[in-house]
C-alpha cells in the first residue's frame, strides 16, 4: 500500500483518483455483441456463451428441477443463514414502504404522490470467481417488496452448465420469477431486447466485470434504465489510536480481495497505528484464499496519515467512498459530518461483511465518487412514484389567475386559454 504523509488539500484531487478501466476500447465488441442478440436472440445468446463462458447449453431458462436439486446440495447452515439475511433485508427495506398523503396546497387543489413497483426487473448476478448469492439478496428482496410482477435473473453458468446451488436457492427463497443461464454481454442485452425465452425488462440492477460494466452503460442510452454507474468496489476507512489494527487489517483486507482494481484507503492522525495496520496486513494476507486478487489490489491502495480530525472529514467527503468504516473514538461525531458516503458502518465491532451480507442494509452502492449524488440501491429503486392532482370549481378561480400570468408571459396562449375557459365557465 502506498503511504502518504499529511498531503496538502492542493493534492488530494490526484490521491483520490480510483483505478479504472477505459471502458471506450470495449465498446466496439459491446456493440457488436448487442447488435446479434437483438436481432438472433436465443440463438445468439447461446453461441456466445460458449465463446466467453466456455459451455454449450441445450436450453437457457433454469427448470423447477435444477432449483429443487441446488436446494438439496445447499447446506443446511447456509441456509439459515440465508434466511437470516433474507429477514434482515426485508424489515429494513419494508420500513422505506411510501405513504402518500394527499396535500390541499390551496382550498380546492389537492395533490398526492402514488407508489407503483416498475413492472419487469432484470437482475443480473457474477458466477465467476466468486458466486455472488448474497446480491441476490439484495435485489429480489426489496424488488418483490415493491411488488415488481416479472424478477428476472441471470447467472453465467459453470463448465458443468448449472448455476451455482447457493445462487439458486437465493433466488427461490428471495421470490425471483424466472431463471436464465447466461451472463456477461449477452445476458445484459438478452433482458435489454428480450429474446424467445428472456424477457424484455424495464430497468437492469447488478454488478458486473468490465464487459458487463460497459454494456450496461451502451444500453442505458436510450434502451433500459440500470441501477447505477459501477466501478470497482472500494472502502475507506477512518482510524484513530483508539483502533485495533488487527480489525482494520481484516476491514481493508477483506475489500480488497473483491478484485485485481478494487481499492482499500486508510485514513488516520495516529502513524503508530499505520505501522501496526501494515504489519497486521503482512501477516494476515498469507492466509487468506484470494491473496493473487488481494496483493493486486493492494497496490492501488493507500494509508494517508493528516494532521487533524477536520482534515480526514473533509477529504473523506471528497473522496465520497462506496463503504465507509469509522473506528474512532467518538464515532458518532465524525459520523453527523459525512455527507458523501455510500454505506456507513459504525465503531469497532461493525466490518463492512455486515452490510454485504446480513445487517439488513443494502449492498450494491454508489463507487468511483458517485456517491455525491447517487444513492445505493433501496426500495425506491424498484419503484416509480406517479403524482396527482384534483381542482375543484372553487380551486380553479383561486388558482387560474396565477396559471393565466405565467403562461402568458411564456407565450404558451394554449397552456392560458385551457385555464381561460374553465374559469369563464
Amino acid at each position: 500500500m502506498q503511504l502518504i504523509k499529511y498531503p496538502l488539500p492542493s493534492e488530494w484531487e490526484k490521491i483520490i483518483a480510483r483505478p479504472s478501466l477505459d471502458n471506450t476500447v470495449l465498446f466496439d465488441l459491446v456493440k457488436d455483441v448487442l447488435k446479434n442478440i437483438k436481432e438472433r436472440g436465443d440463438e445468439a445468446v447461446l453461441e456466445y456463451g460458449a465463446k466467453f463462458d466456455h459451455v454449450s447449453l441445450p436450453a437457457l431458462k433454469v427448470t423447477a428441477e435444477e432449483i429443487k436439486e441446488a436446494t438439496d446440495l445447499v447446506p443446511e447452515e447456509l441456509k439459515e443463514a440465508i434466511e437470516l439475511a433474507k429477514n434482515n433485508i426485508e424489515v429494513f427495506h419494508r420500513s422505506q414502504e411510501l405513504h402518500g398523503e394527499k396535500i390541499e396546497t390551496m382550498p380546492g387543489v389537492t395533490c398526492w404522490q402514488k407508489a407503483l413497483p416498475i413492472e419487469k426487473v432484470g437482475l443480473y448476478v457474477p458466477g465467476g470467481t466468486a458466486p455472488l448469492f448474497s446480491t441476490v439478496l439484495m435485489l429480489a428482496v426489496p424488488a418483490k417488496i415493491a411488488g415488481c410482477k416479472k424478477i428476472v435473473l441471470c447467472s453465467p453458468p459453470g463448465q458443468d452448465g448449472k448455476i451455482h446451488p447457493a445462487i439458486l436457492y437465493a433466488a427461490s427463497v428471495a421470490g425471483v420469477t424466472d431463471i436464465f443461464k447466461a451472463g456477461g454481454i449477452q445476458a445484459i442485452a438478452a433482458m435489454t431486447y428480450g429474446t424467445e425465452s428472456i424477457p424484455k425488462v424495464y430497468k437492469i440492477f447488478g454488478p458486473g466485470n468490465q464487459y458487463v460494466t460497459a454494456a450496461k452503460q451502451l444500453v442505458s442510452l436510450r434502451d433500459v434504465a440500470i441501477d447505477m454507474p459501477a466501478g470497482p468496489s472500494e472502502v475507506l476507512v477512518i482510524a484513530d489510536e483508539s483502533a485495533n489494527p488487527a480489525f482494520v487489517a481484516a476491514d481493508l483486507l477483506s475489500q480488497a480481495e473483491h478484485g485485481r482494481d478494487s481499492q482499500s484507503v486508510l485514513v488516520t492522525d495516529s502513524e503508530q497505528l499505520i505501522h501496526d495496520v501494515m504489519m497486521e496486513i503482512d501477516e494476515q494476507v498469507f492466509e487468506l484464499f484470494r491473496k493473487e486478487y488481494i496483493q493486486q489490489s493492494l497496490e492501488n491502495s493507500k494509508m494517508i496519515l493528516f494532521k487533524t480530525r477536520e482534515e480526514i472529514i473533509d477529504f473523506t467527503n471528497l473522496y465520497a467512498p462506496e463503504h465507509l468504516i469509522i473506528e474512532t473514538k467518538g464515532y458518532n461525531e465524525i459520523a453527523a459530518q459525512i455527507i458523501n458516503a455510500g454505506s456507513v458502518f459504525l465503531g469497532h465491532y461493525t466490518p463492512e461483511s455486515a452490510g454485504d451480507y446480513a445487517s439488513g442494509t443494502n449492498h450494491t452502492l454508489p463507487t468511483n465518487g458517485y456517491a455525491r449524488a447517487y444513492s445505493g440501491v433501496n426500495l425506491d429503486s424498484f419503484i416509480k412514484k406517479i403524482t396527482f392532482q384534483e381542482i375543484t370549481k372553487e380551486g380553479i378561480q383561486k388558482i387560474g389567475p396565477a396559471i393565466e400570468i405565467m403562461a402568458g408571459t411564456e407565450e404558451l396562449s394554449a397552456h392560458k386559454n385551457a385555464v381561460t375557459l374553465r374559469i369563464k365557465s
